[in-house]
């Protein structure tokens, strides 16, 4: 079945700029979720944690330290731990949002309301084009200008080109691996979800476990493509911001 998109478009300086109302709400609600759910485990922190939030977060920092030590030295990786962690929440309830149900309107272009934001590629690749910005901010803040420019003439001048054209792909790869995994998910979701309510009963049998199966799969594969988002994003910063690679 195939879904509208709710769009609003205004005018800005005489130039129309549409944008796309379920992604934008999507996203504003899982900025909404991250943050209050952080803030309320956090609310009561202690030395020695008596309640499982504060154990949970801890936990959750550690996976996040571990994997910006894998990557770079704590010294310098240090100052990235909190990004890291506001990063992969972030990717990670966005990619389950779309999990629990999907709200289609019932007008005449079936046009989809709640998804998960990472379905829609201009999301994904905007958060690639943001880590792509960032790192190469901090390593010109880091390393110097010069230092940072010389990089891209090692070994050899005429590597500088293949170096650059790599930045792009770059872009193109982290953003679409997430978006194509997720949204290939949802993808398989509407369609068991639309098995399972055709109105025939061996169709809402034959399609209510699998779909159920699919929902658990997909929240497994949330995790990994937030994890790998993450991974990726911490080992090109690392690229960029030492000085031994």
């Amino acid at each position: 079945m195939e879904h509208g998109s709710p769009t609003r478009t205004i005018d800005l300086f005489g130039l129309p700029i549409t944008f796309e109302l379920s992604t934008s709400m999507m996203i504003i609600l899982t900025c909404l979720i991250v943050f209050f759910t952080l803030f309320f485990m956090t609310r009561k922190l202690a030395v020695r944690p008596t309640g499982k939030p504060q154990v949970l977060v801890e936990a959750l920092m550690n996976f996040v330290r571990g994997i910006i030590s894998s990557n770079m030295a704590w010294k310098t990786g240090g100052k990235f731990h909190f990004f890291a962690l506001t990063l992969i929440t972030f990717i990670f309830t966005a990619n389950i949002l779309g999990i629990p149900f999907m709200f289609v309107a019932p007008d005449a272009e079936h046009t989809l309301w709640w998804k998960s934001p990472t379905a829609d590629p201009t999301v994904t690749l905007t958060l690639a084009g943001l880590m792509i910005v960032l790192t190469h901010y901090y390593g010109v803040k880091m390393r110097g200008f010069g230092s940072y420019i010389k990089e891209y003439f090692k070994p050899m001048w005429w590597f500088a080109p293949i170096k650059f054209i790599e930045e792009f792909t770059y872009n193109l790869t982290l953003g679409l691996r997430l978006y194509g995994n997720i949204y290939a998910g949802e993808v398989l979701l509407t369609l068991l979800l639309t098995l399972v309510t055709g109105g025939t009963i061996l169709g809402a049998v034959g399609g209510f476990i699998p779909m159920m199966i699919w929902q658990g799969f997909k929240v497994f594969i949330s995790g990994i493509q937030a994890f790998i988002f993450v991974m990726l994003a911490m080992v090109y910063l690392s690229h960029k911001v030492s000085e031994d690679h």
